[in-house]
């Protein structure tokens, strides 16, 4: 079952409105407010396209009402039955200090398509395109994984770069890296353009490693899914109530490693529009009565690939 590529263009615009939202408040020192303005556009915009959307990625529970919360039933409610993954701002620091790679993503697939996750850490790793499958796994250590994939690349584990978000969790990750000669690219937030920055040729990132979000983890599985990328998955809990949360969203093994098949099934839009300019994509341009966005756009069934702009009446 794909999903009809009509579809492509509102969901493209929900992106873009939700980036001039965020744009707004650009250099401003409020992540929240920017964050607000994002969910707010794109809610709008959402609730004009012609489906009956859910919300299965989202800013949080139901009694975070105000966000795009999990659950919550977007669109018309008419057309085709989908669920959706949003982040109206990935990098809300990002765009409150006006630094690069700000960006307002969204996925899409056919109901019950998309793994549930609840807004919790996840383990990931991922890596590019045309490689053995299960060439990398979250039960190797960090050197078995960096010289398997230097032996499928035919290159010396010192010409590996890996994408590392920067906490102190990650140190032993760090410290193993260093250890093999491995170049760090470090980044400070936004794990979805992290772990899809390994798609990238002009990244130069071979392997994503570390803990981020789960939500941010199925949105960047959602494109990698369109790219024939590999990534895993796990989720990582910090307590009891956490454990508590993902059973009650339907999780029976919360031990389960999920690839990329696991979080994202079938037919897939991905959208990303740059709110800051970066490595992706451009960010919001004002020009006054209207905005230019810039979008990353990838729809599976139609080999749709491709970096879209557009101007936007305001």
């Amino acid at each position: 079952m794909v999903i009809d590529k009509k579809y492509l263009d509102p969901f493209i615009l929900a992106t873009e409105r939700a980036a001039y939202g965020a744009s707004l408040f650009k250099g401003k020192g409020d992540k929240i407010a920017a964050d607000q303005s994002a969910v707010d556009e794109m809610r709008n915009q959402l609730n004009k396209i012609n489906m009956k959307g859910t919300i299965v990625i989202g800013e949080g529970e139901l009694d975070e009402a105000p966000m795009l919360y999990i659950g919550e039933e977007v669109g018309n409610k008419f057309g085709e039955e989908l669920d959706i993954a949003v982040d109206p701002l990935e990098g809300t620091n990002f765009a409150a200090k006006n630094l690069p790679n700000a960006l307002s993503v969204l996925a899409v697939t056919k109901k019950g398509n998309l793994l549930h996750a609840p807004d919790i850490y996840m383990e990931k790793i991922a890596i590019g395109a045309g490689f053995p499958d299960n060439l990398v796994d979250l039960d190797f250590d960090v050197q078995k994984n960096i010289e398997r994939l230097a032996n499928a690349k035919r290159i010396s584990p010192k010409k590996i770069t890996a994408c590392v978000l920067k906490r102190p969790r990650h140190d032993q990750i760090v410290n193993s890296l260093n250890s093999l000669g491995v170049k760090i690219n470090f980044i400070t937030d936004g794990d979805v353009s992290g772990v899809i920055s390994v798609a990238d040729p002009k990244s130069n990132i071979d392997i994503y490693f570390g803990i981020g979000g789960g939500p941010e983890g199925v949105l960047a599985a959602a494109a990698l899914s369109c790219l024939d990328c590999q990534m895993q998955t796990r989720l990582s809990f910090q307590n009891e109530d956490e454990k508590n949360r993902s059973r009650n969203m339907g999780i029976k093994d919360l031990n389960q490693k999920y690839n990329i098949n696991d979080m994202v099934k079938g037919d897939v839009i991905f959208c990303a529009t740059g709110v800051t300019d970066g490595d992706l994509v451009k960010g919001i341009k004002d020009q006054g009565d209207a905005f230019q966005a810039e979008t990353y756009v990838l729809h599976k069934s139609s080999n749709t690939n491709k970096i879209i702009k557009n101007n936007i009446k305001k």
